[in-house]
């Protein structure tokens, strides 16, 4: 993936953020901001969620660009540290990078695609499904990993799996009709 420079508001809070930070900074994103910088669908989103950060702790993080701050205020976007996500197990090891030029001390990883829409699953709002919609347009979401990792990386973190068994279900089927293949439910 080729550095086409982060889009405002975003790019402006970012480097704001990186210049008061004193070393690198690993934040791992997802979201609206990843779904709107990796896969191009533009929805209104005021935050970055983050759910880790290596280098800076969160407390400074949230400090310098959280909800609130001085530069949330100038960029009317702010970082949002994520206490509660359901996300795969292993979902570090296949993080993407968001390139840019211009941060010196942050580096921006994305959730993977798959990973992305299952970090998804638990909440499922609209907007969440219009998110999984637009990224099922995109070449290279399979319904086979998705099952795949649900079953092996997130099934067990639900208390009572039923309803979100039901609702991938309803994604991968989704997903199919979208891509133009024929669907099935989780095994």
């Amino acid at each position: 993936m080729t550095a086409i420079g982060l889009r405002e508001p975003w790019r402006s809070l970012l480097v704001d953020i990186d210049r008061q930070l004193s070393g690198p900074t690993d934040l791992h994103c997802l979201g609206g901001f990843v779904i709107a910088e990796l896969y191009g669908l533009l929805r209104p989103t005021a935050d970055i969620d983050i759910i880790e950060a290596r280098g800076a702790d969160l407390r400074t993080l949230q400090t310098i660009g959280g909800r609130g701050s001085e530069l949330a205020r100038r960029h009317h976007v702010f970082l949002d540290i994520v206490t509660v996500a359901t996300v795969p197990e292993d979902y570090e090891q296949r993080l993407v990078d968001i390139p840019s030029a211009e941060l010196v001390h942050l580096r921006l990883r994305a959730l993977e695609r798959h990973d992305l829409v299952l970090a998804k699953l638990a909440r499922n709002a609209d907007h969440d499904r219009e998110d999984v919609k637009h990224l099922a347009l995109e070449p290279g979401l399979d319904c086979e990993v998705l099952r795949d990792r649900y079953q092996r990386e997130l099934r067990f973190q639900f208390g009572n799996p039923r309803h979100a068994d039901l609702t991938m279900d309803l994604w991968t089927e989704m997903i199919a009709e979208i891509q133009g293949r024929p669907g099935r439910g989780t095994p």
